[in-house]
């Protein structure tokens, strides 16, 4: 019983980390504009199982790597709060992670959107 109750509280934690990411990071918060938009658009355009599953999975992924990316910034500036040359490879690192997410995810949405619009 107490595996489930663990695995209950752990869901809980993850929610938490959830809500305080779309509370307190700018960067979330315009990801999920972006998100509610495509998806209104993928209502609109009448995407394809296929297409929404590449949608969803694109948009879980950027928002993924940026949670990621703040827990890794926060981390580092907990570390070390003065500016530090390697600290800030590390965060440059962490970003270009999410650089690269957003724009694997701008190609998805260009090759469902472009012949879809053109």
């Amino acid at each position: 019983m107490n595996f489930l109750k663990n695995r209950f509280f752990s869901i809980g934690y993850a929610l938490k980390g959830v809500y305080l990411l779309l509370k307190t990071e700018a960067s979330i918060q315009i990801q999920i504009a972006i998100a509610v938009a495509v998806t209104i658009a993928g209502f609109y355009y009448h995407l394809s199982p296929t297409e929404w599953i590449l949608q969803i999975l694109t948009i879980a992924l950027v928002m993924s790597i940026e949670g990621v990316n703040t827990a890794v910034e926060k981390i580092a500036d907990f570390v070390h709060p003065a500016h530090h040359s390697k600290i800030g490879f590390i965060k440059d690192i962490s970003a270009g992670a999410v650089c690269i997410a957003a724009i694997a995810a701008i190609i998805v949405g260009c090759i469902i959107y472009i012949p879809k619009i053109f």
